[in-house]
């Protein structure tokens, strides 16, 4: 049976899962959740994700949520399929600590900048200005760890691309778009990390969904 996933092309999570299925080169079929007509509230949604929130995940009798989740499934599962994604041995514990890092410090702040500046107008709405400069601020902070740990190796886990890189990709594909694109801008090693994973073809492929 073809893995499913149920989502949205607008949402962060969902398109962290569809990355990591492009990275590993496997067939899967996208169902469309339609979000504004409160589809992810219904019955037959909410036994998928009793959440009520997107993405829902199908592999044959396996049903998960939490794209995060998803990921670590679909990469240790498939580790034999295109990108490995995770390491063996003692390197997964650093990779572990950067997913968690990205979870617990980028992705709360970054998240708040993302609403701010990018979908606040979409839905019609004024951006705080006091929120963006609070959180830039906290982001700055954050960014400055990446830094130093972006001088050691490669990448975030280790020398090679991993979960704890792609899970960064959907919020930092909107804030490139937005002024925050100067806090990463301004740290060589960031920068340089950021223009490396953002060109992955994975994420080209997921971004080409939305126009299909």
């Amino acid at each position: 049976m073809v893995m499913k996933v149920h989502g949205s092309l607008l949402s962060g999570p969902v398109k962290r899962v569809l990355v990591a299925l492009y990275e590993k080169e496997l067939e899967f079929e996208f169902v469309p959740v339609d979000m504004r007509a409160g589809e992810h509230k219904k019955e037959h949604f909410l036994a998928l994700n009793p959440f009520g929130q997107v993405p829902a995940f199908e592999d044959g009798d396996l049903q998960l949520f939490e794209s995060r989740a998803i990921t670590q499934y679909i990469a240790h599962v498939y580790k034999d399929k295109g990108a490995p994604l995770v390491c063996e041995g003692k390197p997964m514990a650093t990779v572990s600590v950067w997913m968690e890092v990205e979870a617990h410090q980028f992705d709360p702040v970054a998240s708040k900048l993302q609403w701010e500046l990018v979908l606040k107008s979409m839905f019609g709405m004024t951006t705080d200005a006091a929120v963006v400069e609070e959180n830039e601020a906290k982001l700055a902070k954050v960014l400055d760890i990446y830094e130093a740990r972006l001088s050691q190796s490669k990448y975030l886990g280790c020398d090679c691309f991993t979960l704890a890189d792609l899970h960064h990709l959907p919020t930092l594909n909107n804030l490139m778009g937005t002024p925050v694109k100067k806090l990463f801008d301004a740290r060589p090693k960031v920068s340089a990390w950021v223009t490396d994973i953002m060109a992955r073809p994975s994420l080209a492929k997921v971004l080409a969904m939305r126009n299909q």
